[in-house]
């Protein structure tokens, strides 16, 4: 009798052993990366715990009940999971259309003009929130989304024209200096050098000459520190250079107000010692470190769970940035690998830079360490996009689909001629 090993699935012939391997990645957490997952979720709840306990004391403080943020950042974190989950069965390939990656960059565009126009500051003395009321929005998380899906629609669709400057350098870095030009007018320094990272990093991935980037990167460099030093006595920009005279010798400067933050953090970092003062023990956080439960999250961690919890914070993230370069690298398409590549460099920059500046190793730049600082916009949008590469490795998955079907392996029968 002839046998053959492959039968047809879903309209396209499989192997066996193909169809097997699908079986068994569909059962794993309906597809997903498990690893990824459980980063996501474990930083998630950490977080939450620890912003819980760097922002007790603010809110009493402040007139209200002990858990306010805590249990808004809980509601927060709901409906992130919620669009976390959603995103994670939406094919990501509907941001590969050239409609919606251009409709998202456009409106983060009218969105940072309008917060130029009626936003607040929340006293910081630098307009990046929209108040809406019940909360408010920050149009530089939709910014950072905004790029990474215009960036690898462009780069998928030039991607044999950019070793080209006109085509693989020039057009991006224009995008990349209307949203830098607007995020400055804020001014938000971290949030434009972080964008500029991820933007040239999706470049140099998609085939862009290194040279070339090399020289945009100085002039985009120069263009910044010359506009630093240029506006550093005008209103609103004069925290730069406080910030940068008074970085290296924190605890010499005579000026206490722009040393404070950097002073207290670097306290209680050194009063967590190696196994910490326990959780919920924290003594900065009584009103002596600002912004404990946003931008200063890091150093109660420190503080409370020592230098063992921030290392095991520090390999979380590692862990997740190294989990999202595989679901990249095994992507079933170019736009999917430069999405992934684009949103885990996002969080890990983003939590090394402001690492670096907690522990003192970076000027003070104003950011927030994803899923642990206090912020709804930056939660939802973080979860959302971690949904999205849950769907890239989803679908990596299900790719083995559309690989060319092998040949068939049919045994002939064999005819014997008997007398």
């Amino acid at each position: 009798m002839a046998q053959k090993n492959i039968r047809k699935a879903g309209g396209r012939m499989m192997s066996f052993g193909q169809i097997n391997e699908m079986k068994k990645q569909r059962t794993r957490l309906g597809g997903v990366d498990p690893t990824f997952l459980v980063v996501v979720l474990i930083l998630l709840g950490v977080g939450i715990l620890m912003m819980f306990s760097a922002s007790y004391a603010i809110a009493i403080n402040e007139g209200k009940d002990g858990y306010f943020y805590a249990v808004r950042q809980a509601v927060f974190a709901g409906i992130g999971l919620v669009a976390m989950m959603v995103m994670s069965f939406v094919d990501y390939r509907i941001f590969q259309k050239g409609w919606v990656a251009l409709a998202a960059y456009v409106g983060s565009v009218l969105m940072l003009i309008l917060v130029l126009l009626v936003g607040t500051d929340l006293g910081t003395g630098c307009k990046r929130w929209i108040n809406l009321g019940f909360t408010t929005f920050q149009p530089s998380e939709l910014a950072k989304f905004a790029v990474v899906i215009l960036f690898a629609y462009a780069i998928d669709k030039n991607y044999d024209n950019m070793k080209k400057a006109k085509i693989g350098v020039i057009p991006f870095m224009l995008m990349l200096g209307i949203i830098a030009a607007l995020l400055m007018k804020q001014p938000h320094l971290s949030c434009t050098i972080l964008i500029c990272l991820i933007g040239v990093v999706l470049m140099f991935v998609g085939g862009a000459r290194v040279w070339h980037l090399l020289i945009a990167g100085l002039l985009a460099v120069a263009a910044v520190v010359g506009l630093v030093i240029y506006k550093t006595n005008e209103e609103g920009y004069s925290y730069f250079g406080q910030r940068l005279s008074t970085w290296l010798h924190p605890f010499d400067s005579t000026d206490l107000a722009s040393t404070w933050q950097s002073r207290q953090s670097l306290i209680a970092i050194g009063s967590g010692g190696v196994f910490g003062l326990g959780l919920g023990e924290s003594r900065q956080k009584y009103l002596y470190l600002p912004e404990a439960e946003n931008d200063f999250v890091f150093a109660v961690v420190c503080e409370e769970l020592g230098l063992v919890g921030a290392i095991t914070v520090i390999l979380l993230f590692v862990m997740l940035v190294v989990q999202g370069f595989h679901i990249a690298s095994s992507a079933k398409d170019r736009f999917g690998m430069l999405i992934t590549i684009g949103f885990t460099l996002q969080i890990g920059l983003q939590a090394f830079i402001n690492m670096s500046v907690v522990s003192g190793l970076v000027p003070n730049t104003g950011i927030s360490l994803p899923f642990f600082s206090y912020g709804g916009t930056a939660l939802i949008m973080q979860l959302m996009q971690m949904g999205i590469v849950l769907n890239v490795s989803r679908q990596r998955y299900a790719a083995v689909s559309s690989a060319p079907p092998p040949k068939a392996v049919v045994s002939e029968p064999i005819v014997r001629n008997e007398a």
